[in-house]
């Protein structure tokens, strides 16, 4: 059995680095000692999604080598490898007033993110003089805001409409809300109110997937039906991923635009940003240019990037509006002030943006009572009683609950009969293979083991494969994982290609000779497919079945979630409410209900400091004029 583990193996090896330096500048024996320590214990909380990690978890984990976390940030300092947010200098590692340990690399990217998005939010408010202001625009705000958002009857207030009226007020604006409560449409009518205001306004759609561009400009234009014929002139109709965006270089993690080269845009929106990780959402934000506004869609209580942070989960924490943000509002909105009452955030979750989040609840998809509604509820409230009580009483087809066992695959092998008998009826159509294939999915919470996407990606092909047999070219070798019918997923940017990690195609055989093409959305070509030879794909893996992560930005009519039978520290409940919520009729769940109640307990923690660096960029804690050392001293 190999028990090699890549991330202990990283963390030791820089850890021994870290001590290395801190003997070469001359740091006492004690101090070496704690920055290795320090440096191993960081660098695997990086590797687990975490941006920093507290001297509190370091002390704990190293229980009498130093008696607490104030002498461990003495100690650290005296290394000569710490530096402070103040004066954080050359030094690999930085340490901040609150005891939160980070890689100076990610010190910045926080720092510089945080004045990025003040300096957006902050614009209008400091009563820049701009032509596309909505002060300039005089009385026609009001009346565009009312026209696109047709008043309720009833003087509450329409978030959607506010929403709205809060990204005309400034140059940015958070929307959190869950599937079907209308980030969409809000966005849609926006961007109509924007081009109304200032015509030729440049606007820029962007995702983290290939999958969620596709899904947002599909998204865009069928809401965009609605508005009347004049509105939906210049509204854009492509959406790109934000690699494509920025540009990628051959150097990975560089790009063609930066804060020394920006954008060519007016506008950017982003949709499902719960995806951005620090870094790329601090080198998106530098591409904008300062002119610009911004516009984030997400889901704050959906799993958080896959690489470190939870930048959308910290940007949307509080709704909270001032008593002058509100009156704008009303003024601007034709509704009274005191209708406008944003949702309470929970406790202790002070205001991170001023006045540049809100939160979306009313869902427009899901009914007040229905299955799947009810039960995201539950998840996302974190009431494990709650949710299996809806599990275990549900008679409807919407929901479905079973144990995980033997039959979980062949339940999932039906699911997929519908795409299968696409395929054989119409075997050469890229179109109607996609629409068949977006009828169901598979989603697993971990790949390995007898309940991972390895397995079952295994099972599900070979399945796929003999139900398939007709269609497979003459002399096709059957230990190939290519076969016809065979979907894909992506897993590395290709710029040559267009091809980006997350596109999905499918394998159809050529209409002539052997060769397999593997088909991919793109809105470029007048059929809305292209099609490339299997042989010349980047790294790619069968797509039967997928995690939960990478499903994030998709929907689907039938999800069928398989959990493990074991704990796991992956079993959460922002796991499980995105896996629930990628359903657009119906969710299948196969899971114990020890491991069900143990995902809703378990809500994510990622540590980052991402708060307080906003705090500290906009005066309000004040700045950090003093050093650590007198701080903790």
């Amino acid at each position: 059995m190999n028990d090699f583990d890549p991330a202990q193996s990283l963390a030791d090896g820089f850890a021994a680095q870290i001590e290395a330096w801190s003997r070469q500048l001359g740091a006492p024996a004690a101090a070496c000692q704690a920055a290795r320590h320090a440096a191993q214990a960081l660098s695997l909380a990086t590797s687990q999604g975490h941006v920093c990690w507290p001297l509190a978890e370091i002390t704990a984990a190293h229980a009498g080598l130093l008696p607490d976390a104030t002498a461990w940030g003495q100690m650290l300092l005296a290394s000569k490898v710490v530096g402070t947010a103040a004066l954080p200098g050359r030094c690999p590692l930085v340490l901040d007033s609150d005891g939160r340990l980070y890689l100076h690399r990610d010190f910045d990217h926080e720092r510089a993110l945080a004045r990025r998005l003040l300096q957006a939010a902050r614009a209008e408010v400091q009563g820049e003089a701009r032509s596309d202001a909505p002060a300039a625009w005089g009385p026609a705000v009001p009346a565009l805001l009312q026209q696109v958002f047709p008043a309720s009857g009833d003087g509450q207030a329409n978030w959607q409409q506010l929403a709205a009226a809060l990204a005309l007020r400034q140059r940015l604006l958070v929307i959190s809300g869950g599937p079907g409560t209308g980030k969409t449409t809000t966005v849609v009518q926006l961007l109509a109110l924007l081009l109304a205001g200032q015509p030729g306004c440049r606007i820029a759609l962007a995702a983290p997937t290939g999958k969620a561009a596709a899904r947002m400009a599909e998204a865009l234009q069928a809401r965009a039906a609605g508005l009347p014929a004049a509105m939906r002139l210049g509204l854009p109709t492509q959406a790109s991923t934000v690699h494509r965006l920025l540009g990628p270089t051959a150097t990975p993690g560089l790009f063609r635009h930066h804060a020394g080269q920006p954008l060519a845009i007016d506008a950017l929106v982003v949709d499902e940003a719960s995806m951005l990780d620090l870094a790329l959402a601090r080198r998106l934000l530098d591409a904008v240019p300062a002119h610009a506004r911004i516009v984030l869609l997400g889901d704050k209580d959906q799993l958080a990037a896959v690489e470190s942070g939870a930048v959308f989960s910290d940007l949307s924490a509080n709704p909270a509006l001032s008593a002058a943000a509100r009156h704008d509002l009303a003024m601007m909105c034709g509704v009274a002030v005191a209708a406008i009452e944003p949702p309470p955030a929970p406790a202790g979750d002070a205001v991170a943006l001023p006045d540049s989040v809100v939160w979306l609840t009313q869902n427009h998809r899901f009914a007040a009572d229905s299955p799947i509604g009810l039960l995201a509820q539950a998840v996302q409230a974190g009431q494990p009683a709650s949710t299996l009580a809806l599990l275990r009483d549900s008679s409807s087809d919407a929901l479905r609950w079973s144990t995980p066992g033997a039959g979980s695959l062949a339940r999932a092998e039906a699911g997929y009969a519908p795409y299968i008998d696409s395929l054989l009826q119409h075997p050469g159509d890229p179109a109607a293979a996609h629409a068949a294939f977006s009828g169901f999915r598979l989603l697993c919470a971990v790949r390995s083991g007898p309940n991972g996407v390895d397995a079952a990606n295994q099972r599900l092909a070979r399945h796929a494969r003999e139900r398939l047999a007709v269609l497979q070219p003459p002399g096709s070798d059957p230990a190939s994982p290519g076969f016809a019918g065979r979907p894909v997923m992506v897993l590395r940017n290709d710029e040559t290609l267009g091809l980006f990690n997350g596109d999905i195609g499918i394998t159809l055989p050529a209409d002539e000779g052997d060769e397999l093409l593997v088909w991919f959305a793109d809105a470029d070509t007048a059929s809305g497919y292209r099609a490339i030879a299997a042989a010349r794909l980047p790294a790619h893996e069968t797509a039967f079945a997928m995690t939960v992560h990478k499903a994030q930005g998709s929907e689907f009519d039938t999800v069928m979630v398989l959990l493990p039978p074991q704990p796991s520290r992956v079993l959460t409940r922002e796991l499980l409410y995105t896996a629930i919520t990628r359903a657009r009729r119906s969710v299948w769940l196969a899971a114990s209900a020890e491991r069900v109640a143990e995902a809703v307990a378990t809500p994510t923690q990622r540590y980052s400091g991402l708060r307080a660096r906003l705090r500290e960029a906009s005066g309000d804690n004040g700045r950090e004029a003093h050093t650590l050392g007198s701080s903790l001293g």
